[in-house]
């Protein structure tokens, strides 16, 4: 199964570039997952007939949501993160809006795993959603991706919205407790690694120079000045059956480009 995520910056914004359907049709991917889609379904123009396709579209219109498209048919689609965890971590209206209610979390149950698909909330330029991410977010997404381990293995995959280590980041020196790289942010990675999920990006390669996001200032892209935000981490039992986990970095479109899976 070949899997891909791809953090879109609105789907019909990557659509009428004339990107979307072209990368499809190149890697022809099993699972496809879609991160701050900024549309709801009936306004995509994206027609794939051989997928199914899921939607979890934020309330606030234009804004966040991820989606799900699959050739196969899952068991069970999950949306949002469950009520009794939001209710355990207190997640609500911080201000900005309703984290569960930005489209940010979809799941979907296949015969011998789960596929998770987040877009985490950003902690912002100015940090004022840092304590939300660290103090609630991250520990109820660890808490329902361990529940949903009881059951099967599990993938996650998204947009993490941090660089977890020096090596994914262009300049780390400078960046030491900016937003994407503050010790509560990786902390959230921490956590995942610590529960034995893994990389599978850092599985199969190290060091720097590996990012999937890039500013739209100073020719960050052209020069690789950038950060590694989107990730596919694995239950451990999964690892044997990962066979390639690759950043597509030449897939324009979008401030994020493409990660691609493949297991077993």
């Amino acid at each position: 199964m070949k899997l891909v995520s791809w953090n879109v910056n609105g789907l019909r914004s990557v659509h009428k570039k004339g990107v979307f359907m072209p990368f499809v049709e190149k890697y022809k991917p099993d699972v496809i997952c879609l991160q701050e889609t900024k549309a709801e379904q009936h306004q995509s123009e994206v027609d794939l007939p051989e997928y199914e396709e899921y939607w979890n579209s934020a309330a606030k219109k234009g804004y966040s949501g991820t989606a799900l498209f699959s050739r196969v048919k899952p068991l069970k689609i999950l949306l949002d993160l469950p009520e009794d965890i939001v209710k355990q971590y207190k997640i609500a209206d911080d201000g900005y809006g309703d984290p569960n209610k930005e489209g940010r979390v979809i799941a979907a149950e296949f015969e011998h795993f789960f596929v998770v698909n987040v877009y985490t909330p950003n902690a912002k330029g100015d940090q004022s959603r840092l304590n939300l991410r660290h103090k609630q977010w991250d520990p109820a997404f660890l808490v329902y991706c361990n529940q949903l381990e009881k059951e099967k293995p599990v993938i996650v995959c998204g947009d993490f919205n941090v660089a977890h280590t020096a090596d994914d980041l262009a300049q780390p020196a400078e960046n030491e407790g900016n937003t994407g790289f503050t010790k509560q942010e990786r902390e959230g990675l921490d956590m995942l690694v610590s529960v034995g999920f893994v990389d599978t990006f850092r599985h199969f390669t190290k060091g720097n120079g590996h990012y999937t996001w890039w500013s739209h200032w100073a020719n960050a892209r052209e020069r690789n000045i950038g950060w590694r935000f989107d990730y596919f981490f694995v239950s451990k039992k999964l690892l044997p059956k990962v066979k390639k986990s690759v950043i597509l970095q030449e897939i324009k479109g979008s401030d994020h480009c493409p990660i691609l899976l493949e297991v077993e």
